[in-house]
């Protein structure tokens, strides 16, 4: 599923609990490109309503999705790779977020309600509980073909699905040569 041009920006999008953090960490140990988590781009009344079970609305949303869009252009803008994580649950958070933007590719971590409710389960670090996961999936709509997301599965170990963005995206690994 590669393009004929690798990526400059990649978004890892799925639900709190797909692992988009990890395998960003990972990717960008692998690629030698600089990761952002989503979350730090959430201001902190945000944060504040997840930490209370209470789901963001749209509203809440929309400067978040700016936010990272800016750190995106700022990317792109001097002809830097980066890999950013958003849920991007639905299409119009991912049209936003993607909007004019040559170079960026999703990549939807894709996992059972159960798997991931799981992982969740044992996180005892992260301010996303585990009882806004049900509304995460109701309000995931899943990337359509005109999306060209890479869809990969969280069931193997994280470096492996870095591994297979890397070679289905067409990259090459830091301190490999093309």
């Amino acid at each position: 599923m590669s393009d004929a041009k690798p990526p400059q920006v990649i978004v890892l999008m799925g639900v709190s609990g797909c692992g988009k953090s990890t395998v960003g960490t990972e990717l960008s140990r692998q690629l030698g490109w600089p990761f952002r988590d989503a979350d730090s781009f959430h201001p902190p009344a945000n944060i504040e309503k997840m930490s209370q079970s209470i789901p963001l609305t749209d509203d809440d949303r929309w400067p978040w999705l700016d936010a990272i869009g800016a750190w995106l252009d700022e990317r792109i803008g001097k002809g830097q790779p980066g890999i950013v994580s958003c849920s991007a649950l639905k299409r119009a958070y991912r049209a936003r977020i993607r909007a004019r933007r040559e170079g960026v590719r999703l990549v939807y971590l894709l996992g059972s309600q159960d798997m991931i409710a799981a992982r969740l389960a044992a996180r005892t670090d992260h301010f996303m509980p585990p009882g806004l996961l049900a509304s995460q999936f109701a309000a995931l709509e899943e990337p359509g073909p005109e999306e060209r997301a890479l869809v990969v599965g969280i069931a193997m170990p994280p470096r492996y699905m870095a591994g297979s963005i890397v070679e289905k995206l067409g990259l090459t690994a830091a301190g490999k040569s093309a």
